[in-house]
C-alpha cells in the first residue's frame, strides 16, 4: 500500500475553481481506478486556501497508473497555475487491519 498526504496552497483568486476541479478528479479516481482506495480532499477551516489530500493506493503500481490517467492529467495541467506550493508526504499506516472497518462504517 502507498499512503501520502498532499499539502497544497492555492492562490486565493483561484480557490473556487480549484475546488471544483479537485472534486471532479478525486471522484473520477475513486470511481474509475480499482487501485485507488482514497483520494480524500479537505481544506483548513481557518485557511481555506490550504488544501490537504489523504491519498491511499493499493500499491506503488496503482499510484503510478493513476498519474497517467486522463482525469489526473487534466487536473494537473489545469491547476498548475493555481498552486502556490505543493508538498507530498509519504506516510506509513500504524494499523492496517483497522482500515477496512473505517470504510465499512461509511456504508452504515
Amino acid at each position: 500500500m502507498l499512503i501520502r498526504l498532499s499539502e497544497i496552497e492555492i492562490d486565493s483568486s483561484y480557490i473556487d475553481q480549484y475546488k471544483t476541479i479537485l472534486k471532479e478528479e478525486s471522484k473520477a479516481s475513486v470511481q474509475l481506478e480499482p487501485g485507488v482506495i482514497s483520494i480524500y480532499p479537505m481544506y483548513q477551516k481557518e485557511a481555506p486556501t490550504h488544501i490537504r489530500i489523504l491519498e491511499i493506493y493499493a500499491s506503488k503500481e496503482a499510484y503510478e497508473a493513476h498519474l497517467k490517467t486522463p482525469h489526473f492529467q487534466t487536473y494537473k495541467s489545469t491547476t498548475l497555475k493555481m498552486v502556490k506550493s505543493l508538498k507530498l508526504i509519504d506516510m506509513e499506516a500504524l494499523d492496517v487491519e483497522t482500515m477496512p472497518l473505517l470504510f465499512r462504517k461509511l456504508k452504515e
